[in-house]
């Protein structure tokens, strides 16, 4: 009787959890839009834990008040300078799209001077038509990105706030619900504090560094319009296997189609040698002091972030891959390699 007892609570618990997993997925389909907004309170939510427990403990402030200074610090010291790059980044991409026809011709007839100089076929000419109609369909795709983006950024203050607020009750419930030791808990606390700090600080950090590099060539040749492709050059960096090339590379092309010849192969020889030693050394480097995060999660991670979330993946995607990572090693240390011990003991 016992032993049927038994079993009836393991089905019961069985399709208990078969429920709890179809209710989690229904909401995790229904809210997948806000995935980037959580992921982007949880992120921030690392970098201001301390400062609001400084504020509430130390300081005696009242918790909203704390939480919403905070909260204002954040946008004022983040959310607007990406803001403002966005616009002189739209601003520049929008009078190139109206002038898309005659940027394809004067390519057109750079191709057609090197092939003709150095006799060799380098490609086609550019349709004007189709490249045109690229264009649109990009800036469509920018468009939605960027109401998209509007959308997770409330989500996120949203959700940020109430986490501020509620600190010690979120991290209680956190300690007490999930299904591991308190060591690793910890253990998940600390690493994830230091591949938020290493991913949120270190990329953008060193896409600054780069774009100074590439700030002192730009001012040396005289470069026009020399703060866009310093904006350009910091998000360009921000790229995988491509990084600030997708700006130098255009503006040497753009310089030699000027006759300014030896300008833009300066440039080239600048971009790949000191650019390019930028991001290839201090990139890792940085990372690594801040959080030893390997070289190939940072790159893989930044191309499934891109493909999951859009241009903020540039930071959850990294943090995913190690945080996937970290876990697959504490699951060996609280069940394989403890149930190995067991049957150990058991055998001695």
């Amino acid at each position: 009787m016992a032993h049927t007892q038994i079993d009836n609570d393991k089905i019961r618990q069985v399709f208990f959890l078969l429920f709890l997993i179809f209710l989690f997925i229904f909401l995790f389909l229904q809210m997948r839009s806000f995935l980037p907004g959580f992921l982007g309170a949880i992120t921030f939510y690392m970098l201001l834990r301390k400062w609001m427990t400084y504020l509430v403990e130390k300081k005696r402030w009242k918790k909203s008040l704390a939480a919403s200074l905070l909260l204002l610090l954040s946008f004022v010291i983040v959310l607007v300078p990406i803001i403002v790059t966005i616009n002189i980044l739209s601003e520049r991409i929008g009078n190139a799209i109206h002038n898309s026809n005659q940027i394809v011709d004067a390519v057109n007839a750079f191709v057609k001077r090197l092939e003709a100089r150095f006799d060799i076929s380098i490609m086609g000419s550019l349709n004007p038509g189709n490249v045109s109609g690229a264009v649109a369909n990009s800036l469509r795709g920018v468009v939605s990105a960027t109401f998209s983006s509007i959308t997770s950024i409330a989500v996120m203050y949203f959700i940020l706030y109430f986490m501020l607020v509620s600190k010690q009750t979120l991290e209680k419930w956190v300690y007490e619900f999930m299904p591991l030791k308190d060591e690793n808990v910890h253990v998940v606390g600390t690493e994830m504090k230091s591949l938020v700090i290493s991913n949120a600080l270190g990329i953008p950090l060193v896409a600054i560094l780069q774009g100074i590099v590439g700030l002192i060539a730009y001012l040396i040749l005289g470069v026009d319009d020399v703060w866009f492709w310093f904006l350009f050059t910091c998000i360009a960096s921000m790229l995988p296997f491509v990084g600030a090339a997708l700006a130098y590379v255009p503006l040497c092309i753009i310089l030699y189609m000027g006759d300014q010849h030896w300008q833009a192969i300066f440039l080239l020889f600048y971009g790949f040698g000191i650019i390019g030693t930028v991001d290839n050394v201090f990139r890792f480097m940085l990372q690594k002091r801040m959080g030893d995060v390997h070289p190939l999660i940072t790159v893989f991670g930044v191309i499934i972030g891109i493909n999951l979330f859009g241009f903020i993946g540039l930071i959850f995607g990294p943090i995913l891959i190690s945080m996937f990572i970290l876990l697959v090693k504490i699951y060996m240390s609280e069940f394989v390699r403890r149930r190995q011990t067991a049957e150990n003991q058991l055998e001695v």
